[in-house]
């Protein structure tokens, strides 16, 4: 069976769920990656036939890329209906938190008794659960603003304009342009210093606000937060972030 594209972080391919139990879990999932930045995906499919779920799983993962890449934690929850079969996937950076003995009481003590009555729901949604505390055990680098994804230009043009405006005013009132903004970018320098531990960064960061110090103007003006600010991220479809697996997790059937 093909691999099917990754648009959602709950895909069903066989009807079981309904719209407002999808949408649920998706919420959940979400909810989970923004705190987290883990991600968890759900794949209900017919079958995995001629392959096994375990051949199945490791195929989807690798397409999906499921966890951040580098940290790969990333982890996929596949659940075949009609072979009455499922496996939870554990990505390389999930591994000491979910090893594969954790992955199979999941399967076998969590989901699998609510499949047996036929409540799909129930037993994916206590099965996303479980996965979730489980991986809020383990420490993991957290979440990444997509303000801090677009790298140090954004963070160094933030820290500058808060150091002009904030120092730099009071500098300038209290001593005047030119002193003000010697004193403002000293102690811009000292702050870059300590943020950074870069002379160039330091550097750069005082005579950035000396200027702004000596060339701002007097008044009640002031800066305008405009419409613009740094891109939030957000809108789309869901994508993997990198993750990579390695067949690492647990099957069972009901």
């Amino acid at each position: 069976m093909a691999v099917p594209p990754l648009n959602a972080r709950v895909t069903d391919l066989t009807g079981t769920l309904q719209p407002e139990q999808q949408a649920a879990l998706e919420q959940t999932l979400q909810v989970f990656e923004n705190r987290k930045g883990s991600q968890i995906a759900v794949l209900i499919i017919p079958t995995t036939q001629p392959e096994t779920i375990e051949q199945y799983a490791i195929r989807v993962a690798d397409a999906w890329k499921l966890g951040r890449k580098g940290v790969d934690d990333g982890a996929l929850l596949l659940i075949a209906r009609n072979d009455r079969k499922l496996r939870i996937e554990v990505g390389y950076g999930l591994e000491g938190a979910i090893p594969d003995a954790v992955a199979k009481r999941i399967v076998s003590e969590i989901i699998t008794p609510h499949f047996k009555q036929d409540d799909y729901f129930g037993g994916i949604q206590a099965g996303v659960d479980r996965i979730i505390k489980v991986i809020e055990g383990e420490p993991l680098p957290e979440k990444k603003s997509s303000r801090s994804q677009d790298g140090s230009g954004g963070d160094w043009l933030a820290i500058g304009f808060v150091l002009a405006v904030v120092v730099g005013g009071a500098m300038r009132a209290l001593l005047g342009p030119f002193v003000g903004g010697l004193v403002a970018g000293s102690i811009a320098v000292v702050i870059a210093w300590l943020l950074f531990a870069s002379l160039m960064m330091a550097l750069v960061a005082g005579l950035f606000v000396f200027i702004f110090t000596l060339l701002g103007r007097h008044g009640g003006g002031g800066w305008s937060s405009g419409g613009g600010g740094w891109p939030r991220g957000g809108g789309g479809g869901f994508s993997g972030g990198g993750g990579g697996f390695g067949g690492g997790g647990a099957s069972g059937n009901w």
